[in-house]
């Protein structure tokens, strides 16, 4: 019976975690995925005899004997290839500059009623300590205007460090953007345009950081990294996502 109610337990209390970001009007492919595997999981060990007992029945047909090996085969290469992507996202947390020689770019995030949203306010801190600790060091802020946004997240962003105390001189706005491509590919045109140096330093959530970087090279741009914290119930969502993100990425550039 343990056999069967713990790791039910467990999943289902993955499935919440999963559902958790719903509460916050957050819904996205890594809560959607994530909600469905747990749901799945936590139904097959509960039911393990029932589950067994159909399993044996559709091996015992012919069709079964093709369509079983081939679930499995997807799902080992699924699983090998999220934990593949997990270790390439873990390497690229954190990679910041060696020295002074580099612009910021803080990829930009929600805004809700003017003001940064919890994940973009923690770019902005990480951006904050930064370019206060590298006074010659620029920032390229980063993002549109959404529909349901009352202003650009470029210039929530500008006014929020800015009201930190960070020289609005040191800040340049590019807010065009609608995506991780544009971000980076509308901020390179503003740093050539300003003679900064076009080695750039990414700051954003560390789940990001590796698409963000691959991005980056396929734009040319050479790029060094700093993540902002992430609220711990939004990881496994968005962790997801990125793979989502990545294998997309990859296969359709």
């Amino acid at each position: 019976m343990a056999g069967r109610i713990i790791p039910s337990a467990v999943f289902c209390g993955l499935f919440i975690v999963f559902a958790i970001p719903l509460l916050k009007g957050i819904i996205n492919l890594g809560n959607g995925v994530g909600m469905g595997v747990s749901a799945a999981l936590a139904v097959i060990f509960l039911f393990r005899d029932r589950c067994t007992a159909f399993l044996e029945k559709v091996w015992a047909r012919p069709v079964g004997k093709i369509f079983l090996p081939m679930i499995g085969l997807v799902i080992t290469v699924s699983v090998v290839l999220a934990a593949v992507i997990s270790i390439f996202m873990i390497c690229q947390i954190n990679d910041p500059p060696k020295d002074e020689n580099t612009t910021v770019v803080v990829l930009g995030c929600k805004v809700k009623n003017g003001r940064p949203s919890l994940m973009l306010q923690r770019r902005l801190e990480t951006a904050y300590n930064y370019l206060s600790e590298h006074k010659s060091v620029y920032a390229v802020v980063s993002g549109g205007k959404g529909d349901d946004e009352s202003i650009s997240e470029a210039q929530c962003m500008k006014e929020w460090l800015v009201a930190q105390g960070i020289e609005p001189e040191r800040i340049l706005m590019e807010d065009k953007s609608v995506n991780t491509e544009e971000n980076l590919r509308f901020s390179k045109k503003i740093i050539i345009e300003n003679c900064l140096p076009e080695t750039i330093t990414i700051i954003t959530d560390g789940y990001h950081q590796l698409r963000a970087e691959m991005i980056a090279e396929k734009l040319g741009i050479s790029a060094y990294n700093i993540s902002g914290k992430t609220s711990w119930y939004l990881i496994p969502t968005y962790w997801v996502r990125e793979w989502l993100g990545v294998i997309h990425y990859k296969v359709c550039g």
